[in-house]
């Protein structure tokens, strides 16, 4: 068959599993398949790009957006797939200004502000979070790993964190997503509790390679998912036999 492929062919081309393919067929993530004359299943060329273009867009976003892209683009709804895409790169865009502001911040020596904000030495959870742009919950699970320590006001028991507090939980929000460990995470701390630059500098440069290959991925899966969309576009544009 010249311009068709059995699942078998497709997976190996992929390196994928038949069952993998099938998978994507049932979560309607690809063209309808046809079946021959003998009942056999059969994918064409735009099923292959499908393949390959999903499999990009996972390396590049999260599995629940490929997932809803691919599904938006077998509806006909590309414009709604494209803004879905363009979301996600905002987003990467905004964590990218979010770390190079962070690595300000370290080299600053007056905190008594932030983002115009008031800073001081007796802060309770609700204004750190507010400030640094996390859920209290997120403070809460820091604490529990041992990455901040809160004193407690021995007259009602609140939290009580300071300006070096806030510090530190603002660069966990900002590095959480690129930097995976908390053992990475606890020496970080222990740097920028010494003021350590230098090691301090060196995970920030990490994080913003995570995030530049990050992009990378997703303008890959991107051109991958147009090479499919255009695909789709010359099918429909080939009259019937």
């Amino acid at each position: 068959m010249n311009n068709s492929f059995t699942p078998k062919q497709v997976a190996e081309k992929l390196q994928l599993s038949t069952t993998t393919l099938r998978r994507y067929e049932d979560l309607d993530l690809i063209p309808d398949v046809p079946r021959t004359a003998s009942n056999r299943r059969y994918y064409s060329a735009v099923h292959v790009q499908a393949f390959i273009a999903l499999r990009a867009l996972v390396h590049g976003f999260d599995i629940p957006v490929a997932y809803e892209v691919m599904n938006l683009l077998k509806k006909g709804r590309v414009e709604q797939a494209l803004w879905m895409i363009n979301s996600r790169q905002y987003d990467i865009q905004v964590e990218k200004q979010r770390v190079e502001e962070v690595m300000r911040l370290i080299h600053q020596t007056d905190f008594s502000m932030y983002r115009n904000i008031k800073v001081t030495d007796e802060l309770r959870i609700g204004e750190v979070a507010v400030i640094a742009g996390v859920n209290p919950s997120a403070i809460r699970h820091w604490e529990k790993e041992g990455l901040i320590r809160a004193k407690r006001n021995p007259e009602n028991g609140y939290r009580v964190f300071t300006s070096r507090d806030l510090k530190k939980i603002i660069v966990l929000s900002s590095l959480r997503k690129t930097v995976f460990f908390i053992e990475s995470m606890k020496q970080l701390l222990e740097a920028l509790e010494t003021h350590d630059l230098t090691t301090i500098e060196r995970s920030f440069t990490v994080a913003l390679q995570k995030l530049n290959e990050r992009l990378e991925k997703q303008m890959n899966g991107i051109a991958e998912m147009m090479r499919y969309k255009q695909l789709c576009i010359e099918k429909q544009a080939v009259p019937p036999a």
